[in-house]
């Protein structure tokens, strides 16, 4: 299932999209089928004017930022935390040891904030290789070499370094939660992944407090053109189409109880 999901995301995000139905423009012209052709053609430019000069991924991704608000002020106290993986650059520390960290990086800075304010607080990193290949080394890896760079004990991090998806990330903690007497555990990762996230973590039977971080967008936004980004649009519409796919995806698969988790 792991390698199925990963190959549909790739047929199916919208660049690929793109080129799929060009590609059958092409095949439906050679085969002198003018207006199914036209029409292939026709669908492929809407994708990519919509994918590299509009809002619209901005827009779906604001969506999913504004689910799950963040509480306002810290909690008042903190036994743990469970920080989802995604944050590192694995295929480059796996190789160069260190700790790159990616766009998603203040998954990890936030929870280095809380950790130094509660020194009681546990902290759980999930996350494995999620790569087809399984050759790199996963977040949970590389998080104790930047967690202890800033003085946080090892006996303080729990590593769950197996899973691939973010099913696995809930599974697989539930477990090692349970067998260190864990429970109501700040949940750390990306505002825009959190719907997805709760929902699965619902899912497991674990409790968590949402505490999204890592926005990006600005809260604001409203469909427009916008010519002066087209490779930022873009990749917003890679990451919102993304997440919009797995809630739908999940849901049909009865990993999740709601399409679009609420609070």
């Amino acid at each position: 299932m792991f390698v199925v999901s990963k190959l549909f995301w790739n047929l199916v995000q919208p660049l690929s999209l793109v080129f799929v139905f060009a590609g059958l423009a092409l095949v439906m012209i050679w085969m002198r089928w003018v207006r199914l052709a036209a029409a292939a053609l026709s669908l492929s430019l809407i994708v990519l004017f919509l994918t590299l000069y509009t809002t619209l991924g901005s827009l779906l991704l604001q969506t999913l930022e504004a689910r799950f608000p963040r509480p306002a002020a810290d909690p008042r106290e903190l036994s743990c935390m469970i920080v989802l993986g995604g944050a590192f650059e694995t295929e480059v520390t796996t190789t160069r040891g260190g700790m790159d960290l990616n766009q998603a990086a203040d998954r990890f800075v936030e929870a280095l904030r809380l950790a130094i304010r509660y020194p009681q607080a546990r902290i759980l990193v999930s996350g494995g290789d999620g790569s087809l290949s399984g050759a790199f080394e996963g977040d949970a890896a590389a998080s104790v070499r930047f967690f202890e760079a800033f003085g946080i004990s090892r006996d303080r991090l729990i590593a769950e370094t197996t899973s691939k998806n973010t099913d696995e990330n809930a599974q697989n903690s539930r477990e090692l939660l349970a067998s260190s007497g864990l429970r109501q555990c700040l949940l750390i990762t990306s505002a825009f992944h959190m719907p997805r996230s709760v929902g699965l973590f619902r899912k497991a039977g674990v409790e968590v407090t949402p505490w999204p971080v890592d926005y990006r967008t600005a809260g604001n936004v409203s469909f427009a053109l916008d010519f002066t980004q087209p490779s930022l649009n873009a990749q917003q519409m890679s990451t919102a189409l993304r997440e919009w796919v797995g809630l739908l995806a999940y849901r049909m698969l009865g990993r999740i109880d709601a399409v679009y988790p609420a609070p």
